[in-house]
């Protein structure tokens, strides 16, 4: 694996091989699915990377990689339901201080969850655990939004959401 001098620039890498991963492809889920694995691979710490997306006033399991997952999600709870609520990326360093946490895992300690919009509604989120208390900060947070976007702009997300 290639070393950075800063997050920023690790997370700049994975923007620009994610554009060429994903550039002429539109399906939603394959481009989730190539999503979570090079994320998986390149971001470091990592036990879980993936997708929820929105169904109703819930979210269901999509494309990841890791350990198993909680398959539905209620909107408002949990970090990923928290997110989705909120339509806001949340970083939590200790999963278990976070109020209405669900364990999906009892591996994850901290997590970081980045909203997926499309024409301004919440249509799903990005998700990634991790087994390290505070092993997420703004860095993160900015990162991921970054490759949230990217995803997003590439894939036809209306064959999903229907």
């Amino acid at each position: 694996m290639e070393r950075f001098a800063t997050k920023s620039q690790q997370y700049e890498a994975v923007v620009r091989r994610l554009r060429a991963l994903l550039e002429g492809e539109t399906d939603a889920i394959a481009n989730a699915a190539n999503t979570a694995a090079l994320v998986y691979e390149l971001v470091p710490d990592l036990n879980w990377a993936g997708f929820y997306f929105r169904r109703g006033d819930e979210l269901v399991l999509g494309p990841f990689q890791g350990r198993v997952a909680c398959v539905r999600i209620p909107f408002g709870r949990g970090v990923c339901g928290a997110a989705a609520a909120r339509d806001e990326s949340l970083v939590v360093h200790n999963v278990h201080q976070f109020s209405g946490h669900i364990a999906c895992d009892a591996a994850s300690n901290s997590e970081c969850v980045v909203p997926l919009r499309n024409q301004g509604t919440v249509v799903g989120v990005l998700d990634l655990d991790s087994p390290h208390v505070g092993r997420f900060d703004d860095e993160d947070r900015q990162g991921l939004e970054a490759i949230a976007e990217v995803y997003v702009a590439a894939s036809d997300l209306d064959s999903i959401l229907r």
